[in-house]
This record gives C-alpha cells, structure tokens and sequence, in this order.
C-alpha cells in the first residue's frame, strides 16, 4: 500500500487558444457555404426554373434555422454546422422527389397545373416517412447524447422542421403563383 515514487517530467506543453475554436468555425461555414453553392447549383442545372425555386427555398430554411437557434440563444458550433449541412442535403431530397414526380405527371400529358397537384401529393408520403425517421434518430441522440452531439441533434431536428415546411409549404406556393401567373416552368 502506499505510492511508488515516480517523477513527472513535462514532455512538451501546447497552449490553445480562443482562435483555434474560430478557425473550426470558418472552416465549418465555409464547407456549410460550398456545399450550398455546388447543390444549388446542381438543382438549377438539373432542374432549371423548379431548381431555382428550391435553390431559393434552401436559403430561407437556412435562415429559419439560424433565426429559431438565435431565438433559443444557442451558439452555433462545429456539430450544429454539421447538422446544418446535412439539412441541406435533405430539403433538396426532398425537391428532387417532388419534381421527379412533378416531371412523371407532365410525362402523362398533363397540365402544368395538375403535375404539380399530382406530383407533391405523390411524393408527400415518401418525404414524410424519410424526415420523421431521421427527426426521430434526432430524438434519441439528443436524448442519449451529451454536448456536441446534442448540439448535431437539435440542429437537425431544427433543419428537419425547417426543411419541410420549405419543401411542401414554401416550394409549392411560389410555383402554384408561377403557374396561376402564366410563367413556363421548366422541370428539367
């Protein structure tokens, strides 16, 4: 019983700094920005007028999440940089299953109108059943998680929220007031 004598000597010594932490930040905004850029500008190509409004659409949900986080005061890391990136990868999921069926419908030789009736309502289930699965994942990692991955949990589930009512609210009222204006929408 009792400690053996055992010196400690001092290999080295790092000191860390506040501008370590910024720097994840910028990295991370800058992936979160790029990542943004290159799929909205994969919708626009792809899609033409209907990626536009989604590539639209993408920067409001952005806002709504960072307007509900400053709401909540929350700081924005790292991980809620990550799930804030992964939300953008999912509310274009979301438009891509919607003008694919969109696209579907006017294959059929109908109207630009009905396509779009058609094709969100066709297209309602599968986005509903993929977000609640993952809000869901968001819970239970919130839930069993501790520190940064609640911080990844709540902004996803934030994002999923968010994503959606961009998808099925937002998305389809600009391209209903398209149609009813006389506009040609292109869906790739």
């Amino acid at each position: 019983a009792g400690a053996l004598p055992a010196p400690v000597d001092a290999i080295e010594e790092r000191i860390v700094g506040p501008s370590l932490g910024q720097d994840s930040i910028s990295s991370g905004f800058s992936s979160a920005l790029i990542g943004y850029i290159a799929v909205g500008l994969f919708m626009i190509f792809y899609y033409r007028q209907a990626g536009t409004v989604a590539a639209l659409t993408l920067v409001l949900v952005i806002l709504f999440i960072l307007g509900i986080l400053a709401g909540f005061s929350a700081t924005l890391t790292l991980p809620g940089i990550a799930g804030i990136v992964l939300t953008i990868g999912m509310a274009v999921d979301a438009n891509v299953l919607i003008f694919e069926r969109i696209r579907e419908e006017m294959a059929t030789g109908k109207t630009m109108k009905a396509s779009i009736d058609s094709g969100f309502s066709r297209a309602y289930s599968a986005i509903i059943d993929s977000n609640i699965t993952t809000f869901f994942t968001g819970i239970i990692l919130y839930q069993f998680g501790t520190g940064p991955v609640q911080g990844f949990a709540l902004t996803l589930m934030i994002g999923i929220a968010a994503s959606l009512f961009g998808a099925l609210v937002i998305s389809r009222l600009v391209l209903d007031v398209l149609v009813s204006r006389g506009v040609k929408i292109s869906v790739g």
